[in-house]
């Protein structure tokens, strides 16, 4: 039996380095293949998620297409960034999309404390006024600085700069003093085709960075692109001076990373629109009712009517979904009473779990919120549970697309994945355990000031097309692929044209195709000793 076993494994060490020897010689007529990953960051613990949300929560309390990179799924980074151009000539920064803030800001050459590299795969770039032929100092006594001052600033002398603090509920601050350059960005020109164009924006230029934001943070980027409503926000400045409509829609794909976004008027697919809440920092909209699977939940009061709880924020820089105790509870329960059998434990404290083996989507119901004018936001079982793994999540890595790489069949009922993946340049074999966790969570166990708020993130919002209508003040929503495309209308031309998805890649995902095929020959033979 050991001859026979031996022989075999010969036979097939000897046709694997021939198949290499042939890869190898290919790859030194063509150069190498550029893996590409979909920037779901690295590794992050459910502890993580949490922080990072409770530090979200604390800051919202305080015809253009971007590329886009990450992931929002548990276990990723938790945040979407895009690529912008700043200054003449210009250079690239990698900014996060924060529809929950108006300020855009970079890190600045005289910052110390800024960080200088990412674990993103990114490179990071330190914005000189003195580079660029188009960047301008803006002073105090301009009206962009009265306006987001809320008036004349104390002690402003002749040419002296406008300066800017945010300093954020988890003790993170930046400040520095604002600037006004050049910005590009690409313009829908046709159908899946783009061409640059540029607008002047004010921004912060970031001298001094602390808690969060500094040199200790591995998952840096170079600054935050606000999408807030404020007038002084990027799309807002864009809009006044006739550039851009201000409407603007993002569609985060939740499996593949990345995704669509594109500021102005998207016509297709067509999205119900629920209005804005007045007077509002932020995305807030009225919540009527709460569906669990086909009965809505009993609550003991009208909360919605009597004004008793917050109005919901939509905030696409939040990784999951958190509801007040009144809601949070009664819908936990009716979910897990589809099956009775479950056996909850608890995860780093805070996540309830459970062993399931069989299709999620058949076994537990829908969710659906439920909003004026009849508009509705469904979350089905495959997007409010996620899978917890030994040693990697599936969103936060890329899995290798190779012939002979092995594969798996997800209790969740989306098939066979990869059960093999490349995380950080590293590959890694998943360790599936059958173990799932709820992505709710009770607001009402949080701090005081983010006691029983309504905060829908990434959880519900990834794999939808969500439409920002400031023109109109209005939002809405509609399932989607975000990895295919929308229809936008080019208010200049009345053409309508197609925007794409894309994921931006990442020199931390380029490999050597020799090193590449070295590693799959290497596994293949493991998995095959392993079989016997």
């Amino acid at each position: 039996m050991f001859d026979r076993i031996s022989c075999h494994h010969s036979s097939l060490l000897l046709f694997s380095f021939l198949l290499l020897s042939s890869a190898i010689s290919t790859a030194l007529s063509y150069g190498v293949i550029n893996v590409k990953c979909k920037f779901a960051g690295t590794q992050r613990s459910l502890v993580d998620l949490k922080d990072h949300d409770s530090r979200r929560q604390l800051r919202i309390l305080a015809g253009v297409d971007l590329p886009l990179g990450g992931s929002g799924r548990p276990g990723g980074v938790g945040l979407y960034y895009a690529k912008i151009g700043i200054g003449t000539p210009a250079k690239d920064y990698y900014v996060q999309v924060d529809t929950g803030s108006d300020l855009m800001w970079v890190n600045c050459i005289q910052c110390e404390e800024c960080p200088k590299r990412s674990s993103l795969g990114i490179d990071l770039t330190l914005y000189n006024i003195k580079d660029s032929a188009t960047g301008k100092l803006v002073s105090c006594e301009q009206e962009f600085c009265h306006v987001i001052n809320g008036g004349p600033l104390s002690g402003c002398t002749a040419n002296a700069s406008c300066p800017y603090l945010e300093i954020y509920g988890d003790g993170s601050s930046t400040a520095g003093h604002f600037v006004k350059d050049v910005v590009l960005y690409d313009r829908v020109s046709g159908d899946l085709k783009t061409s640059s164009a540029n607008g002047s924006v004010i921004f912060g230029c970031g001298a001094t960075q602390s808690g969060n934001l500094d040199s200790s943070n591995e998952e840096a980027l170079d600054g935050i692109l606000g999408f807030g409503k404020s007038n002084t926000s990027m799309i807002s400045q864009l809009a006044s001076s006739g550039k851009v409509k201000k409407m603007f829609a993002h569609c985060l794909d939740g499996i593949n990373g990345g995704g669509i976004f594109a500021i102005g008027h998207v016509v297709q697919p067509k999205v119900n629109m629920t209005p804005l809440v007045p007077n509002q920092p932020h995305y807030n909209v009225n919540m009527t009712a709460v569906q669990v699977g086909h009965d809505f939940l009993n609550l003991t009061t009208n909360i919605f009517e009597s004004g008793d709880l917050p109005e919901t924020i939509i905030d696409s820089g939040t990784t999951l979904a958190y509801l007040p105790e009144i809601i949070y509870g009664p819908l936990v329960s009716k979910i897990l009473s589809q099956q009775p059998h479950l056996k909850l434990q608890t995860v780093n404290d805070d996540y309830k779990c459970f062993q399931y083996t069989k299709s999620l989507d058949d076994a537990f119901p829908n969710v659906t919120f439920h909003f004026e004018k009849s508009v509705i936001l469904k979350v089905h079982p495959h997007d409010y549970l996620f899978p917890y793994f030994a040693s990697v999540t599936y969103e936060s890595c890329l899995p290798l697309r190779a012939v002979l790489m092995p594969t798996v069949n997800w209790p969740d009922g989306s098939g066979p994945r990869p059960s093999l993946f490349l995380c950080q340049g590293h590959a890694v074999l998943a360790s599936y355990n059958g173990l799932w966790c709820i992505g709710w969570q009770n607001s009402g166990l949080q701090s005081r000031d983010q006691k029983n708020m309504t905060l829908l993130g990434d959880l519900v919002l990834s794999n939808k097309l969500v439409l920002y209508d400031l023109e109109n003040q209005v939002i809405g929503w509609t399932e989607y692929n975000c990895s295919s495309s929308i229809q936008v209308l080019d208010e200049r031309t009345g053409t309508v044209h197609l925007v794409g998805s894309h994921y931006i890649s990442s020199s931390a995902c380029h490999l050597n195709v020799q090193y590449f095929m070295i590693f799959i020959f290497l596994v293949t033979v493991l998995l095959h000793f392993m079989n016997y």
